[in-house]
């Protein structure tokens, strides 16, 4: 399973760069239907991007469910633990296994929750019509007003990014009880760029006596 160690990342990846060129373009084709420049203005007021806002405000939905689960993972999310690092050993074991516990459970209801809505709104239907069974009554359920997506597809990001988070904070339970040490995340580490390639290393200061006995001699 190691294909899921950077899941997020390249998910998270893929929805900001998608997201930026469609922001992008989106913003050079408003202002360019502005110049009246012979068949290219008339070439791109004939191109209809309503619905970039739309997709963007999704991928951004995306984004934040997938990058909660990354932040379970690497623990970057903010927590006030003075409390707890001032406690006993075996009471601060404790009290990690309690918010670890609390972490799982309310990530699983939350995901459960989210995958029962949206097999309401529209999964349902979708689901047994791809199968060719026979959906009765079942509501096909709505669809987002300009791309005229199904919005169970939309809304799927509570239930996927839930459920991703309940994983995270299993495995991060499970890593607490093999080792006792909880994920941090080092702000000044860059990953992937290593300490003897920084272009931009410091020099080691010289010792000041070291300098005069170089300049005496």
């Amino acid at each position: 399973m190691k294909f899921l160690d950077h899941l997020e990342e390249w998910f998270i990846s893929f929805l900001m760069g998608g997201a930026t060129l469609l922001i992008f373009f989106s913003v050079l084709h408003r202002y360019g239907t502005g110049f009246r420049i012979p068949y290219v203005q008339d070439w791109l007021l004939s191109l209809n991007f309503s619905w970039a806002q739309e997709l963007c405000i999704i991928m951004f939905v995306w984004m934040a469910k997938f990058g909660a689960a990354y932040g379970v993972r690497a623990g970057v999310h903010v927590g006030v633990d003075v409390l707890v690092n001032r406690l006993p050993e075996e009471w601060r074991k404790i009290m990690v296994y309690v918010a670890l516990f609390c972490g799982i459970l309310f990530t699983g209801v939350i995901g459960t929750l989210g995958l029962r809505f949206i097999w309401e709104n529209g999964m349902h239907y979708a689901l047994f019509h791809l199968l060719g069974m026979d959906t009765g009554d079942l509501p096909e359920g709505p669809t987002t007003p300009d791309l005229e997506w199904p919005t169970w597809a939309v809304y799927s990001a509570v239930p996927l990014g839930s459920y991703l988070m309940c994983f995270r904070f299993l495995q991060v339970t499970w890593g607490f009880i093999r080792e006792g040490e909880l994920p941090h995340h080092d702000h000044a580490h860059v990953e992937g760029l290593a300490d003897e390639d920084h272009e931009f290393a410091v020099a080691t200061p010289v010792a000041p006596a070291a300098t005069a006995k170089g300049a005496a001699q």
